[in-house]
């Protein structure tokens, strides 16, 4: 069992950043790959970022390459997703998964509840 708890959304105005954070606990969750991804507001859900928590080998959505980077703290359980350069289309609900597939995997089996991230204009 994996447990997910995201934090850090908030208001921000374009061009800022933020940091979002995601509180990892579990027997197997060393085993598994951390992922990213957000809800737009009208939109389907999307994959943002993804990493092996055992080796930090990580892999991107084409469209946030140069912007934001996932990061695990082995200290402190936890996986970010730092975002730099925001933008209003970045306004979205932000959650932290996890799998026991591959780095690519479509199939993610634990969530977090999200947090929500505000881009104004």
């Amino acid at each position: 069992q994996v447990q997910l708890v995201e934090s850090g959304g908030g208001l921000v105005q374009a061009g800022g950043s933020l940091r979002l954070s995601c509180a990892v606990s579990g027997r197997t969750f060393s085993t598994y790959v951390m992922g990213w991804f957000r809800r737009p507001p009208g939109k389907e859900q999307e994959f943002v970022a993804a990493i092996r928590w055992s080796t930090g080998s990580t892999y991107y959505a084409d469209f946030v390459k140069g912007r934001n980077t996932i990061s695990r703290d082995y200290a402190k359980n936890a996986v970010y997703l730092q975002m730099n350069s925001l933008k209003p289309e970045d306004t979205a609900i932000y959650y932290c998964a996890a799998t026991s597939g591959s780095l690519y995997s479509l199939r993610y089996e634990y969530w977090g509840q999200g947090t929500q991230v505000t881009v104004s204009s």
